[in-house]
């Protein structure tokens, strides 16, 4: 009897700790070493706000970018929309915060915003110390330098004792410092926190070279006073998957993250596009009906409907479409795809089976 009293009693206990550890908006902590603050999941809040807060750079052609016209454009801005319309079926139901690199992680393990989608690296320590849960790479990227065709520069040895522009509070500027160690090149770093400040002190001819995520460049030499004055060397000093993060601690919005950019993939993967989703629809293939929520409930497994990839291909269309909006061979970047074409093309896309 003692026993079945002390079970009783405890029991009320058990339940209140397993609640708080649920996925139903308590608030959930990292370690103690994490130095990340407490966080709530969002996804209530974020439904009954009825629109997404997403965190940008609002400076980078081809990635996240803001017209005269006060419109955002890019890949990382598109990827926000692609979560907006699988959560409200509306692709504009997202409020842009332009953040720069020091600002973005606080912003996020603060809950100014729900998602940061701003070209940004994901590394081992972002993942754990910093306290983000990184969906799929959206780009992958790497690290270039850049200089002036003039210079007689033609690989990273040609920078000797020369003085580089480099942005710091990134992986930028302890990458080029590995690799110039590595190598037995001394240098002169010239940084700053600012990237318009950086490439700014850069055109004025205050460095030598300047170096950045090579699609990085490749979209700020388009904004130089003479961008054929500039080259981009063939040596790439580093690997550098971009991908959208959330704070830990919000495993449902992690999980819907995720499948959103797999989503974007294996709707290319398919075939299956903004102009032809109407006939696949009526699709009798059942991979493609499972893929479009026309049969089965994967979406509510994620809480979301179960045609969200739809309502995703409809309003911002696959990943190919994105990309060549964005960075194809009609816009002024013209960047090759590359490493960022489907696995099925020698690339490096690939999406776990929607089943």
């Amino acid at each position: 009897m003692r026993k079945s009293a002390l079970i009783l009693a405890i029991a009320p206990l058990i339940l209140a700790m397993t609640a708080c550890n649920g996925d139903s908006g308590q608030v959930a902590t990292t370690g103690s070493n994490s130095g990340v603050q407490a966080t709530r999941d969002r996804w209530d809040a974020i439904k009954n706000r009825g629109q997404l807060i997403c965190g940008v750079s609002g400076e980078i052609p081809g990635f996240s970018f803001v017209g005269t016209d006060g419109n955002y454009s890019g890949i990382d801005v598109d990827i926000c929309r692609a979560i907006a319309a699988a959560l409200f079926d509306n692709p504009d139901a997202v409020e842009f915060r332009n953040l720069n690199t020091k600002e973005r992680f606080t912003a996020l393990q603060t809950g100014e915003i729900d998602v940061l989608s701003r070209n940004t690296s994901w590394i081992l320590s972002r993942d754990t110390s910093v306290g983000l849960e990184f969906a799929p790479v959206v780009f992958y990227d790497g690290q270039a330098l850049m200089v002036r065709k003039n210079s007689g520069i033609n690989s990273l040895a040609d920078l000797k004792d020369k003085a580089i522009c480099v942005q710091t509070g990134t992986t930028t500027e302890q990458n080029l410092a590995d690799q110039m160690r590595k190598r037995g090149i001394t240098y002169r770093p010239v940084v700053f926190e600012d990237v318009n400040v950086t490439f700014a002190t850069y055109a004025e001819g205050r460095c030598d070279g300047i170096t950045a995520d090579r699609s990085a460049l490749v979209s700020r030499r388009i904004t130089l006073p003479n961008p054929e004055d500039n080259t981009i060397l063939n040596e790439v000093i580093s690997s550098e998957p971009l991908a959208p993060a959330v704070a830990k601690g919000n495993p449902t919005l992690a999980s819907a993250v995720k499948w959103v950019v797999y989503s974007l993939i294996k709707a290319e993967e398919l075939g299956i596009n903004s102009q032809n989703l109407a006939q696949f629809a009526t699709s009798n293939d059942p991979e493609i009906k499972r893929f479009l929520g026309t049969e089965g409930n994967l979406g509510e497994g994620l809480g979301l409907t179960n045609d969200f990839t739809t309502r995703i291909i409809k309003h911002v269309g696959n990943y190919g479409e994105i990309y060549d909006r964005n960075l194809g061979p009609n816009t002024k970047l013209n960047l090759a795809r590359g490493q960022n074409q489907l696995w099925t093309q020698g690339g490096l896309l690939y999406s776990p089976p929607f089943r």
